[in-house]
């Protein structure tokens, strides 16, 4: 495929993964992953090569999230620092991991999957009862734990970490669905400095693939989160729910395949 064609198929890409990210918390690594696989990235490109895009995606829409109150700061300084540390040896662990990437790619697919099942589901009763008071002490064991696997995951798999956020900080922490996206957010552009530092150093960013989503989510997001802003709940769940299933499907059919030849 000529380096034009890449360099535009990217950019559009990245605006995609740019909306994805900002409505759904989880770093839109979910879209760009199998689009850059589609225009010629190998497996452990595909890891690599989206985590620079995480960033400037993650800080676009946090700071629109931060206008609107609904980011949980204190939940962000738990998370992260413990997320640094995994993330960075997620990020060795999937360079060195037998199945050159492709292994990474189908978790990636069962992961995406849980996070559309977990998040689309209506709150409970109960949940929506104790939702007010759990949401204001944050435990800190809970945060380590949410932070450690977070991180790992961000690494791991190149995806930012927000497809294990996203759930937990809603069954785990309580928080709401419009909070936990932009928290989760403010942690997904975290972590994703430690991962993208270190697999620079590993030799598997693709700068061809990079580069133009970088440049394409910062619009993407912009978009995205303006109008999670303005969802309702219901919209937003039936949003992640039909989007990253559809995606869990295609993902997972689509590495499978390309594992088994």
């Amino acid at each position: 495929m000529p380096v034009a064609v890449v360099i535009v198929l990217g950019v559009l890409i990245g605006v995609v993964t740019g909306v994805l990210s900002s409505t759904v918390g989880v770093g839109g690594a979910v879209v760009s992953t199998p689009g850059i696989r589609a225009l010629g990235a190998t497996p452990l490109e595909g890891v690599g090569s989206t985590l620079p895009s995480i960033l400037p995606s993650a800080i676009t829409g946090t700071i629109r999230y931060h206008r609107e109150g609904l980011v949980y700061w204190p939940v962000v300084r738990r998370v992260v620092p413990i997320g640094i540390v995994t993330a960075v040896a997620g990020a060795i662990a999937s360079v060195h991991f037998p199945g050159k990437g492709h292994v990474q790619q189908i978790l990636t697919a069962l992961l995406v999957g849980y996070t559309a099942w977990k998040t689309s589901r209506p709150p409970t009763a109960a949940q929506d009862a104790t939702q007010a008071t759990v949401a204001t002490t944050f435990p800190i064991p809970t945060c380590v734990a949410i932070g450690f696997g977070a991180g790992a995951l961000s690494g791991f798999l190149g995806v930012g970490g927000g497809i294990f956020m996203v759930p937990t900080f809603r069954s785990w922490l309580r928080l709401g669905l419009k909070e936990t996206i932009a928290t989760s957010l403010a942690c997904v552009g975290l972590l994703a400095i430690p991962s993208t530092l270190t697999h620079i150093a590993e030799g598997t960013i693709n700068w061809t693939f990079a580069l133009p989503l970088c440049l394409g989510v910062i619009p993407g997001a912009q978009l995205g989160s303006r109008w999670a802003i303005r969802a309702t709940d219901v919209q937003l769940r039936r949003l992640i729910g039909v989007g990253l299933g559809v995606l869990a499907v295609g993902y997972l059919l689509g590495e499978t395949i390309a594992l088994a030849r």
